[in-house]
């Protein structure tokens, strides 16, 4: 089965589909993959092999003219996680109205020339009340006047062997031709509950002191200057919980490097990882202790443990010389591997997904 990876990032899609295609023995190459970010680029290249792939770059210059898309070779499952920040809680949600919302039609750009088998796509969870709902409506729509029936649903990484609290709606389209399917969360973790963890390529972790390493550089300690800033709870207009040592991780941010609060990124504290999460300093220490003992942010290299991608690949991507700000960008853009998994695992057991 060929697949064409869309807004590809760092591949998580394509990590997923690799790692289900060897466990399930159920074929699945990567024909093509789109990506406007350089660096983004580099780090794709240096963890997976794209040589004779079609490399797509920008997908508003590809479809700019019909050629590209009809020269692409037949493929069977089409993936993207569309640009999300016009939908995000976190954005303007802007939607439609701005450029990059744009970017789904893109997509209906390439599947309505190429009409593949399957189409699986994922954004943030507020995509689904986006609009008063209008939004996820137009792609339901758009995907059904092309031949297809769709589905969708909120997952939590979470609930897939990775300590991140992180909730993405899934969209899931199947040729009408194929018949009516049955797709939620719900599903999909029962029959990820029932995997062979002993027959199963994934990383999985209990708590976020499973991928956190007791020696690193000094560079991702904070400063004591900085320190009282992200274990503030807030000022006169903004009250959060500042909390860090969360076994479970916050959701992973793009602008994770830029140095939030703690209520907002992930920080951690030398006596957690060293006791191995026995002690969280948090649950006794005021905040001007805590101020006066060592925390750390997170390492390129555990920002992509905790989205589910190999212990090699931060390494990897240093070598082929992306910056640590590089990474801690694409690990907060990434698609959770594990949920991707755990996605194609239920489709194609249920042989909803099939050759």
């Amino acid at each position: 089965m060929n697949h064409v990876e869309l807004f590809a990032g760092i591949g998580g899609f394509r990590q997923a589909m690799d790692l289900i295609s060897a466990d399930l023995k159920f074929p699945i190459k990567t024909i093509a993959y789109s990506e406007l970010d350089e660096k983004a680029i580099a780090t794709y290249k240096a963890n997976f092999d794209t040589t004779d792939e079609i490399a797509m770059g920008d997908i508003v210059k590809f479809v700019a003219d019909s050629k590209p898309i009809e020269k692409l070779p037949s493929f069977e499952i089409l993936s993207g996680g569309f640009p999300c920040q016009t939908f995000s809680m976190m954005g303007h949600q802007a939607g439609f109205n701005e450029e990059r919302g744009q970017m789904f039609f893109r997509i209906m750009d390439i599947i309505n020339k190429k009409r593949p088998q399957y189409v699986l796509l994922e954004n943030v969870k507020n995509l689904k009340t986006h609009d008063r709902g209008n939004t996820i409506a137009v792609i339901s729509t758009e995907l059904e006047r092309a031949g297809y029936i769709v589905k969708y649903d909120v997952f939590n990484t979470n609930d897939f062997g990775l300590p991140q609290k992180r909730n993405r709606v899934i969209i899931f389209a199947r040729l009408k031709q194929f018949g009516d399917f049955q797709f939620s969360s719900n599903l999909v973790i029962e029959a990820f509950n029932q995997l062979n963890t002993k027959h199963c390529s994934l990383n999985f972790y209990n708590s976020t002191i499973d991928v956190l390493e007791k020696n690193v550089d000094s560079k991702f300690y904070l400063s004591e200057k900085i320190k009282p800033t992200l274990l503030s709870d807030g000022s006169a207009g903004f009250k959060s919980n500042s909390d860090i040592d969360q076994t479970i991780a916050r959701p992973l941010t793009a602008s994770m490097h830029k140095m939030h609060r703690a209520c907002q990124d992930n920080y951690f504290s030398d006596i957690y990882i060293q006791s191995h999460g026995a002690i969280r300093p948090s649950e006794n220490m005021s905040k001007e202790e805590l101020a006066k003992i060592a925390i750390r942010k997170l390492t390129p290299k555990e920002a992509f443990l905790l989205q589910g991608f190999p212990q090699c690949f931060a390494k990897n991507a240093s070598v082929a010389k992306v910056s640590n700000g590089a990474m801690y960008k694409q690990a907060g853009n990434a698609v959770s591997v594990n949920t991707i998994y755990a996605v194609l695992n239920y489709l194609i057991t249920n042989k909803i997904i099939h050759n």
